[in-house]
């Protein structure tokens, strides 16, 4: 059973490469963070994706430059720094999530849509019983 998800896995991801460059696969990953659990800091948003607090500020400056997120310094702790999704950023999600849907119309397209619920819901039952992951 690994094996077979390492493989969709794969075909998964060669499909998103198809619809996206790596820097809107990242910008996808933080912006749906920010507009899932609302105002986070970089190192939450690196906790809750798995990924290296290198890659998450890269993607957080890029986002601020194009003021898709708001960059502040929290006050309660001034080595953190907190993103909070703008209008700007929504917007530009909202086109991210187009592709996402696309990709996951043509990797799931062998199932019902009942079979294709299904399985987002057994992958959301095993993905929260190991929590976040480390990158």
């Amino acid at each position: 059973m690994s094996w077979q998800a390492n493989k969709v896995g794969t075909i998964g991801s060669r499909l998103t490469l198809q619809r996206m460059t790596a820097a809107e696969r990242g910008d996808y990953a933080v912006l749906a963070a920010l507009d899932e659990f609302g105002d986070l800091s970089q190192a939450e948003i690196g906790r809750r994706l798995g990924l290296d607090r290198n890659d998450v500020n890269a993607v957080a400056t890029r986002l601020d430059g194009a003021r898709h997120v708001d960059r502040r310094t929290d006050p309660a702790d001034r080595r953190r720094k907190v993103l909070t999704l703008t209008p700007s950023g929504r917007a530009h999600l909202g086109g991210l999530q187009a592709h996402a849907a696309a990709v996951q119309e043509a990797l799931l397209a062998g199932l019902t849509s009942e079979q294709q619920e299904q399985l987002v819901g057994l992958l959301g039952l095993v993905l929260k019983a190991h929590g976040p992951q480390s990158a």
